[in-house]
């Protein structure tokens, strides 16, 4: 059949939809053929193109539309299964997903991904070079949307009821370009044409209310009426497990204004903008994950976006609990915690606590009492951070200007906890103004939305062993003395599926060769099984010759958006995260600068006898955090010199990654051998990139920070390049430094100073470097402790250098990185979140 596939045709000698090939739809097939007549049926029946070229964008439009035929197929087919079967369902509230591309994951999971590659070669393509054609969604930002998207794969891979909740932003955070200034921010385009794989449910709209006022009714109930209302329209996402029937949801919801809320006579009148001003505030909502906040309009926005999901996906959980009940059933609201768990990933969705408060009592009729039972048992939230600066705080005055009847819910949830602190521990009562919910300081009375979550949650879980410790024994420690059994552990996890199997092929055949079984794939644990052959030098042959293709893949890719030529002979040496302060990456640039000086400083002889390294950086800088776009800056500049300098680029190399998202990832993960994890210890909530860099067998140089504690432990300790300072070590150490104590390492005073002499270029850098000097004070003193870490830092490196040269040690202790991953799998974080939190059960679809 490829013999039919016709280059000559009207497009200018481009590819042409397969004259001679039958056009019948398939929506279920599985074998290659009549995956390739669907595509083709879709090539010429989904309007999305014209129907007279076949090129990979055409292709992929076409191959989408027919893997989603079956994902249709298994979504309904699931939904009616849960509809029969009523289960308890959990419902996962998150600001942020990040997806990552949806076509390999799709037929993968499916276990269609050979079928797709043979009907694609019969269409004259490559699956590979369809895939590239996809954009990744850009629902989201770093880790917290990544470690959402986990979760899903994982809730549908295990049959469990579960269902994801988010918005659908138009241009997302921002695409990021790297110039002469440094980061540059520009729109994504993922939504510019559509996206194949969000079905729109028309029949599923609920009206969000903003503004307004209360009423009070004449039998004394409260309703929240007048200002602006706002259609949330969803959007499903079909989540299909790994050799699973089940097919969950990702119901994004889109803000749309009615037509009669268009003014036709002022827009006949000329005043076109006025016309539609509520289309035009309805647009802002989804447009752009996290806008700017320093305006009150800012704020306003970013608190419609919050309010807008826990309101939307509220009514929709409702609406779902009444449509399962038994027909002509009185609705028992009591059962609501029975059959609903919603949990709130970080204070993003907090409003859903005081909006499911005012759906029971202001729409359903219930009382308080009533209300709070039932929301008390129904809402759990996970805490990411113990960064002050991240633990949400909205303005009261904001927060009543837009929400009034949620303030007034929200001040007798405090005044209760109050009256509840007063009768039953009075030895707390000195500290009221720090528990409560609402903070009434003259000079910025605010909502502290941790407080209210922790209040009405009936459990709380932190995201490793160490932040969980450190959320008990310090942050929450009085709440735990309130309520010591509602604070647990979920460390954090991610899926095999594509974390390894599908982005790492080449590791995960030899992976499933030695081990006998591609179980691994769905029982990470089996992993565990590779140690007995870590010394066996056929495995070892086979896993090094694994990693240099994927170092080959990335140094293609490398050259690709870059320009940069890199030798995969070299250490890759790799970190990629989101650009901030605590996490470090002025610390491993400045050591980057050391090292470079260094070799300047060496003869050609002593350079021979070094390990050549090529240091790679991506990650986003938040548009309005200047130190850390500071930092990007710093790298790209230390790069341009480095990268040209004859006598030293052999030696050493320095890259920026632009844009860092989910797809590029799954080409850097597979190709590093050395992932820098180096937060400031105590710091970091768990981190989830340093659980797939050890999973597909990169060793790790880090701190003793979120789950590398538990990395280290897994793996083994020898495995593990240590260094800095410990958590419970921190706080002293910065009061040293107030007290003038710190003495810095003269290495990291040398590498401030080259920077300093214009070595990298003209920037005034002097901004960033003072914040590492000077003993206290706004924006100095070295919070992070960077120059307190400096030369273990710098000791651990050279350690790394030494044993990389030893190849069979190296490789080594590659293979037990991912022998000791088995822990870190999303499956095994779920199921204790479904046994231990949610209480919900396994509801396979027959």
């Amino acid at each position: 059949m490829a013999a039919s596939v016709k280059k000559n045709g009207a497009a200018g000698g481009k590819l042409k939809i397969p004259e001679n090939f039958p056009v019948v739809a398939h929506p279920l097939a599985e074998k290659p053929n009549e995956i390739a007549s669907n595509i083709v049926y879709h090539a010429h029946y989904s309007p999305n193109y014209s129907a007279f070229k076949f090129e990979p964008e055409q292709a992929y439009s076409a191959t989408a539309g027919s893997v989603r035929d079956r994902l249709i197929q298994q979504w309904n087919e699931t939904y009616r299964h849960y509809h029969k079967v009523n289960p308890k369902q959990t419902y996962y509230l998150s600001m942020e997903y990040l997806q990552g591309r949806a076509l390999t994951n799709a037929v993968g999971n499916l276990d269609l991904q050979g079928a797709y590659a043979d009907a694609l070669r019969q269409l004259g393509h490559k699956l590979e070079d369809i895939v590239e054609q996809e954009k990744d969604a850009a629902l989201g930002n770093g880790g917290l949307g990544r470690l959402a998207s986990c979760f899903l794969d994982s809730m549908a891979t295990l049959s469990l009821p579960a269902w994801g909740y988010g918005l659908r932003y138009r241009y997302g955070l921002f695409k990021q370009k790297i110039g002469k200034g440094g980061q540059e921010e520009i729109a994504e385009d993922w939504l510019e044409k559509f996206s194949p794989w969000e079905i729109v449910r028309h029949d599923i709209v609920f009206p969000i209310r903003f503004f307004g006022q209360v009423d009070v009714q004449p039998n004394g109930s409260r309703k929240w009426v007048g200002g602006e209302v706002i259609q949330a329209v969803a959007y499903d996402v079909p989540i299909p497990g790994y050799k699973t029937k089940n097919t969950n949801s990702l119901r994004l919801w889109d803000a749309q204004a009615r037509a009669e809320d268009f003014n036709l006579f002022q827009f006949n009148d000329g005043q076109y903008e006025s016309a539609a001003v509520l289309h035009s505030r309805a647009q802002q909502i989804c447009a752009v994950l996290y806008p700017g906040d320093a305006t009150e309009e800012g704020k306003l926005l970013r608190l419609k976006q919050q309010f807008f999901l826990c309101s939307a996906s509220l009514q929709d959980i409702i609406a779902r609990f009444k449509e399962r009940k038994v027909e002509n059933e009185v609705i028992q609201w009591a059962e609501f915690p029975s059959k609903v768990a919603v949990q709130l990933n970080d204070t993003h969705p907090t409003l859903a606590i005081p909006e499911l408060m005012r759906l029971l009592m202001d729409e359903e009729g219930l009382g308080w009492d009533e209300a709070w039972d039932i929301t008390s048992r129904t809402i759990a939230y996970t805490n990411h951070t113990v960064l002050p600066e991240a633990l949400e705080k909205w303005s009261q005055s904001v927060m009543w200007k837009l929400l009034p009847r949620h303030m007034e819910i929200i001040e007798e949830i405090d005044k209760r906890f109050i009256a509840m602190i007063k009768s039953t521990r009075s030895d707390l009562e000195a500290k009221v103004g720090e528990l409560r919910i609402l903070d009434h300081n003259p000079q910025k009375a605010v909502v502290r939305m941790a407080n209210l979550c922790v209040v009405s949650s009936h459990t709380v879980n932190g995201v490793a062993e160490l932040h969980s410790n450190i959320l008990k024994s310090e942050l929450f420690a009085d709440y735990v003395s309130i309520w010591p059994n509602k604070f647990q552990n979920k460390t954090n996890g991610i899926t095999p599926r594509r974390w390894i199997k599908f982005c790492n092929p080449e590791l995960s055949q030899i992976i499933t060769k030695w081990l006998k079984t591609d179980k691994w794939t769905t029982d990470l644990d089996l992993l565990s099984n590779l140690r007995q052959f870590a010394d066996d030098s056929e495995l070892q042959k086979e896993w090094e010759s694994a990693k240099l293709a994927s170092k080959k893949r990335l140094a293609n890719y490398i050259l690709q958006v870059t320009g940069e030529t890199i030798d995969p002979h070299s250490l890759f040496d790799i970190q990629v995260k989101r650009i901030h302060e605590y996490k470090r990456q002025l610390l491993n640039i400045l050591g980057a600068i050391y090292r470079y000086k260094k070799l300047k400083e060496m003869s050609p002889e002593e350079r021979k006898k070094t390990t050549p390294r090529t240091i790679m950086i991506g990650g986003k800088a938040f548009a309005t955090y200047t130190n850390a776009k500071r930092i990007v800056k710093l790298v790209t500049d230390v790069g341009a010199v480095v990268n040209t300098d004859p006598e030293v680029n052999s030696f050493l190399k320095v890259v920026f990654i632009p844009n860092y998202n989910v797809s590029v990832a799954e080409i850097l993960i597979p190709g590093s051998e050395l992932s820098q994890h180096i937060s400031t210890a105590g710091m970091e909530a768990s981190g989830t990139s340093n659980m797939k860099f050890a999973l597909n067998g990169c060793l790790i140089i880090g701190t003793l920070d979120g789950a590398n504690v538990e990395i280290r432990e897994e793996i083994g300790e020898s495995n593990f390049f240590l260094f800095g300072a410990t958590a419970d070590q921190v706080a002293g150490l910065r009061k040293e430094r107030e007290q003038g104590q710190f003495k810095p390492d003269p290495r990291f005073e040398e590498a401030k100073k080259f920077i300093r002499s214009g070595a990298f270029g003209s920037y005034d850098y002097n901004p960033l470097l003072e914040s590492l000097e000077g003993n206290s004070g706004y924006g100095k003193g070295d919070y992070f402790l960077v120059g307190h870490d400096f030369p273990s830092y710098m000791e651990a490196q050279k350690r790394v250098d030494e044993v990389y040269k030893d190849r069979r040690k190296w490789i080594k202790m590659s293979i037990l990185s991912t022998a000791g991953s088995g822990k870190f799998s999303s499956d095994r974080t779920i199921e204790q979140y479904a046994n231990e939190i949610w209480k919900i059960s396994k509801c396979p679809v027959p």
